[in-house]
């Protein structure tokens, strides 16, 4: 909900430029960075990942609430952001490992599309409460409101997660799990290919908040409507990730996974040179991470032992995060310079340089 009005936030209300954006966005994901493959190897150290996941989840819930209190001075800004995203890190690795360690090898492509499914349908909802709060409050007051309303949810959702999901617990000897063993992950081959490729897309990849940015700026969409713009990609992908998840678990992962980039190289392509409906570049949108989101970790689990499963996701995702830090910044900074239609056409040609790189790299881990 906090996601598909933040970009809003601070670009049209507290005026921050694209580039200074792009650097705050970019900065506190990658910042994670450690966070991530500490979390990870934590939570495989003391096979504790329900709650290296459930503290993510808190510190994330913590975010929302101070967000009710920040100012418009850049450190205040950067403060909460960088909470929110250290309780994304700690939780993304171990929630995956708990759903790769809970089904075969052969259906890891439908577990994760059901699980992204159900994720996207509250991405769904959650901005058309977001839409109806700042239409009701209006644009000053509706964003404390969306901010307190997002806070609700979130404690609801750390509630379920402590009460109803178990964990796997196996009994493992100290030394299956020490740091040597963790570090000895990046000497598998096929593991290093798959975060190889991870970070090549991760770099040619822009940040959500810059695509709808430059569809409110190229249609005039009032404050009160960008939220619209994440309910009609959560759609998509809501529609989406389940039958190709299911998809991938029988022609390949690959092929979806590239599939996926494809259709966000047509996107980039779209918001640079024409004035296609907005229906069809969200579609597209959500049609990419319907294919994308989740295929390279259900690439990268079974390449894993189990004990370091979450170790292993948290090094392919830090990978991803700093790739995010980097197209972030030069992104913004590329908008800024040279306007967004250049800066979407370079990073179409990002993509496109990326896939071809990814295709032999990702065959080598992929089924």
């Amino acid at each position: 909900m906090v996601t598909s009005v933040l970009p809003a936030y601070l670009v049209v209300g507290l005026h921050l430029s694209v580039a200074q954006y792009g650097l705050v966005d970019g900065v506190f994901t990658g910042a994670t960075a450690l966070t991530r493959i500490a979390g990870g190897y934590a939570a495989d150290r003391f096979r504790k990942r329900k709650f290296v996941a459930a503290l993510g989840y808190g510190l994330s819930a913590a975010a929302k609430l101070a967000l009710l209190f920040v100012s418009a001075a850049p450190a205040a800004i950067g403060g909460v952001l960088a909470l929110d995203r250290t309780g994304k890190g700690l939780r993304t690795a171990p929630r995956d490992a708990m759903i790769t360690l809970s089904v075969p090898p052969e259906r890891l492509g439908s577990a994760f599309g059901a699980h992204r499914a159900l994720d996207s349908l509250g991405a769904f909802a959650g901005p058309l409460v977001a839409v109806g709060v700042l239409a009701a409050a209006g644009s000053a007051a509706g964003y404390d409101a969306v901010f307190m309303v997002s806070l609700c949810f979130a404690v609801l959702g750390l509630v379920l997660l402590a009460l109803f999901v178990r964990d796997r617990r196996d009994k493992l000897p100290p030394e299956a799990v020490s740091l040597r063993a963790a570090l000895g992950l990046l000497r598998r081959g096929k593991f290093r290919s798959v975060g190889v490729a991870a970070l090549l897309l991760g770099l040619s990849t822009v940040g959500d908040g810059f695509v709808y940015l430059i569809l409110q700026h190229r249609d005039g969409l009032p404050v009160t409507a960008f939220p619209l713009l994440a309910v009609g990609t959560a759609l998509a992908y809501l529609l989406l990730a389940a039958p190709l998840g299911r998809l991938a678990d029988r022609i390949g992962r690959r092929p979806i996974a590239l599939g996926g980039y494809a259709a966000l190289l047509v996107v980039y392509i779209l918001l640079a040179t024409t004035s296609a409906p907005i229906w069809t570049i969200v579609i597209l949108y959500g049609a990419f991470y319907a294919a994308t989101d989740g295929v390279l970790m259900a690439i990268a689990g079974p390449l894993l032992p189990a004990e370091l499963r979450t170790t292993g996701m948290a090094v392919v995702q830090t990978g991803q995060a700093m790739a995010y830090l980097v197209s972030s910044v030069l992104f913004g900074l590329a908008w800024q310079s040279w306007g967004s239609g250049p800066a979407c056409l370079a990073a179409a040609a990002a993509v496109a340089v990326a896939m071809v790189a990814s295709t032999r790299l990702l065959k080598a881990g992929t089924p």
